[in-house]
């Protein structure tokens, strides 16, 4: 395969997971803003979800270049599903905390309330959305387990090629 085939192949998987995370912190986000309406208060966090998917998306073909969350591949396939959700949710987890404090340092916080706004960070909203986060992570990464063991692409053939009778 030539580099051009490679750029091909890295940016179709790249735009593939942006859309799929994009998509699901979009869901997350309309659910909340729908509850919160509910309270009459209002929630505009809407371009977070793809800034979010464009960073995640990144993170996890950058990850898999580097072979984390290998070590569970010669299991069943639900073990390096779940692993790889985990993995990942840790860094979502990450990101959210990084995402917390530089809101808090950029509304004039400073570096002095940095310790107050780690802490604050992890509230049970946060926790249920990182629970969340897992949980969605798992269809994902079984497609991707699926997909590498039946040989890559045979999973997008069933699902998007017509099927002869």
């Amino acid at each position: 395969m030539n580099w051009k085939e490679k750029i091909s192949v890295e940016l179709k998987k790249y735009w593939l997971n942006v859309f799929y995370i994009s998509v699901f912190f979009s869901i997350f986000t309309d659910y909340r803003r729908l509850i919160l309406a509910h309270y009459n208060i209002s929630y505009q966090n809407y371009g977070v979800s793809v800034i979010k998917g464009l960073i995640l998306a990144k993170v996890i073909l950058v990850a898999e270049h580097l072979n984390l969350g290998r070590g569970f591949e010669d299991k069943p396939l639900i073990m390096p599903t779940l692993n790889k959700s985990f993995l990942f949710t840790i860094c979502v987890a990450i990101l959210s905390v990084v995402e917390h404090m530089a809101r808090g340092f950029f509304k004039a916080e400073g570096w002095g309330n940095m310790p107050d706004l780690f802490i604050k960070c992890f509230s049970y909203e946060w926790f249920a959305g990182m629970f969340v986060v897992f949980v969605a992570f798992i269809p994902f990464f079984a497609f991707k387990e699926l997909d590498r063991v039946l040989g890559e692409g045979k999973i997008r053939a069933l699902f998007f090629r017509k099927r002869t009778g």
